[in-house]
Protein backbone atom coordinates (compact mmCIF):
# COMPACT_ATOMS: atom_id res chain seq x y z
CA UNK A 1 0.00 0.00 0.00
CA UNK A 2 1.26 3.10 -0.99
CA UNK A 3 2.08 6.42 1.33
CA UNK A 4 -0.44 8.21 -0.11
CA UNK A 5 -3.04 5.84 0.53
CA UNK A 6 -2.29 4.83 3.79
CA UNK A 7 -2.36 9.06 4.78
CA UNK A 8 -5.88 9.82 2.88
CA UNK A 9 -7.37 6.54 4.60
CA UNK A 10 -6.51 7.86 8.36
CA UNK A 11 -7.98 11.00 7.06
CA UNK A 12 -11.32 9.22 6.40
CA UNK A 13 -10.95 6.82 9.25
CA UNK A 14 -11.27 10.01 11.30
CA UNK A 15 -13.76 11.36 10.11
CA UNK A 16 -17.04 10.38 11.66
CA UNK A 17 -19.31 12.48 9.20
CA UNK A 18 -17.88 10.85 6.71
CA UNK A 19 -18.70 7.51 7.82
CA UNK A 20 -22.50 8.20 8.49
CA UNK A 21 -22.21 9.18 5.13
CA UNK A 22 -21.43 6.30 3.76
CA UNK A 23 -18.68 7.18 1.91
CA UNK A 24 -16.29 4.90 0.20
CA UNK A 25 -12.82 5.37 -1.09
CA UNK A 26 -11.51 4.35 -3.86
CA UNK A 27 -8.18 4.98 -6.20
CA UNK A 28 -5.79 6.84 -4.34
CA UNK A 29 -2.58 7.95 -6.12
CA UNK A 30 -0.33 11.51 -5.96
CA UNK A 31 -2.54 14.45 -6.30
CA UNK A 32 -5.81 12.36 -7.16
CA UNK A 33 -8.54 10.87 -4.87
CA UNK A 34 -11.71 8.84 -5.95
CA UNK A 35 -14.68 8.60 -3.46
CA UNK A 36 -18.32 7.22 -3.82
CA UNK A 37 -21.43 6.72 -1.66
CA UNK A 38 -24.89 5.69 -2.47
CA UNK A 39 -27.58 7.79 -2.42
CA UNK A 40 -30.08 6.84 0.27
CA UNK A 41 -33.23 8.41 1.45
CA UNK A 42 -31.56 10.08 4.25
CA UNK A 43 -29.41 11.64 2.05
CA UNK A 44 -32.12 13.49 -0.12
CA UNK A 45 -33.78 16.65 0.05
CA UNK A 46 -37.36 17.23 -0.65
CA UNK A 47 -37.66 16.35 -4.42
CA UNK A 48 -36.24 13.07 -4.46
CA UNK A 49 -32.21 14.19 -4.96
CA UNK A 50 -28.97 14.09 -3.20
CA UNK A 51 -29.08 17.08 -1.21
CA UNK A 52 -26.49 20.14 -2.11
CA UNK A 53 -24.91 19.34 1.21
CA UNK A 54 -24.15 16.02 0.54
CA UNK A 55 -22.63 16.59 -2.50
CA UNK A 56 -20.72 19.87 -0.99
CA UNK A 57 -19.46 17.67 1.54
CA UNK A 58 -18.30 14.72 -0.93
CA UNK A 59 -16.63 17.13 -3.38
CA UNK A 60 -14.85 19.16 -0.40
CA UNK A 61 -13.73 15.97 1.36
CA UNK A 62 -12.07 14.17 -1.27
CA UNK A 63 -10.66 17.33 -3.51
CA UNK A 64 -9.00 17.95 0.57
CA UNK A 65 -8.28 14.17 0.43
CA UNK A 66 -6.23 14.69 -3.00
CA UNK A 67 -4.40 17.36 -1.31
CA UNK A 68 -3.20 15.12 1.74
CA UNK A 69 -1.34 12.96 -0.76
CA UNK A 70 0.43 15.98 -1.77
CA UNK A 71 2.24 17.25 1.58
CA UNK A 72 4.67 16.21 4.38
CA UNK A 73 4.31 14.28 7.25
CA UNK A 74 3.16 15.89 10.11
CA UNK A 75 1.04 18.06 8.44
CA UNK A 76 -3.00 18.55 7.35
CA UNK A 77 -5.07 20.27 5.17
CA UNK A 78 -8.06 22.39 6.42
CA UNK A 79 -10.55 24.15 3.97
CA UNK A 80 -9.95 27.45 3.42
CA UNK A 81 -12.29 28.36 1.09
CA UNK A 82 -14.28 26.59 -1.72
CA UNK A 83 -17.07 26.99 -4.79
CA UNK A 84 -19.46 24.22 -5.95
CA UNK A 85 -21.30 24.52 -9.20
CA UNK A 86 -24.04 22.84 -9.19
CA UNK A 87 -24.43 21.72 -12.71
CA UNK A 88 -28.32 19.25 -12.37
CA UNK A 89 -30.24 17.57 -9.97
CA UNK A 90 -28.16 14.82 -7.83
CA UNK A 91 -30.63 11.94 -9.47
CA UNK A 92 -29.69 8.39 -9.61
CA UNK A 93 -28.69 5.74 -6.96
CA UNK A 94 -24.75 6.48 -6.84
CA UNK A 95 -22.30 9.68 -6.19
CA UNK A 96 -18.82 9.83 -7.26
CA UNK A 97 -16.29 12.13 -7.29
CA UNK A 98 -12.97 12.74 -8.72
CA UNK A 99 -10.26 14.77 -6.90
CA UNK A 100 -7.66 16.49 -8.57
CA UNK A 101 -4.50 19.25 -7.07
CA UNK A 102 -4.47 21.72 -9.38
CA UNK A 103 -1.54 23.79 -7.84
CA UNK A 104 0.16 22.41 -4.40
CA UNK A 105 2.52 25.31 -3.03
CA UNK A 106 4.26 24.86 0.69
CA UNK A 107 0.96 26.56 2.36
CA UNK A 108 -1.58 26.68 -0.30
CA UNK A 109 -3.22 24.02 -2.11
CA UNK A 110 -5.85 24.55 -4.53
CA UNK A 111 -7.94 21.30 -5.97
CA UNK A 112 -11.05 21.03 -7.79
CA UNK A 113 -13.20 17.55 -7.59
CA UNK A 114 -16.29 16.64 -10.19
CA UNK A 115 -19.39 14.97 -8.87
CA UNK A 116 -21.18 12.58 -10.58
CA UNK A 117 -25.10 11.14 -10.05
CA UNK A 118 -24.50 8.16 -11.92
CA UNK A 119 -23.18 8.79 -14.98
CA UNK A 120 -24.12 12.48 -15.42
CA UNK A 121 -22.03 15.67 -14.06
CA UNK A 122 -24.24 17.12 -11.27
CA UNK A 123 -21.15 19.31 -9.91
CA UNK A 124 -17.64 20.77 -9.90
CA UNK A 125 -15.34 22.26 -7.21
CA UNK A 126 -12.95 24.24 -6.81
CA UNK A 127 -10.90 25.02 -3.14
CA UNK A 128 -8.18 26.56 -1.65
CA UNK A 129 -6.60 24.56 1.40
CA UNK A 130 -5.04 25.61 3.74
CA UNK A 131 -1.89 23.25 4.91
CA UNK A 132 -1.29 23.53 8.74
CA UNK A 133 0.47 21.60 11.48
CA UNK A 134 -0.98 18.15 12.91
CA UNK A 135 -2.37 19.10 15.98
CA UNK A 136 -3.88 16.74 18.49
CA UNK A 137 -7.35 16.20 18.48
Amino acid sequence: MSAARDRVEAIFDEAPFMRLLGVRLGAVTEGVVETELTITSDLKQQHGFAHAGVISTLADHTAGAAATTMIADGKSVLTADFNIHLLRPGAGDTLRSRGEVIRAGRTLIVSQADVWADDKLCARYTGTMAVVDDAPV
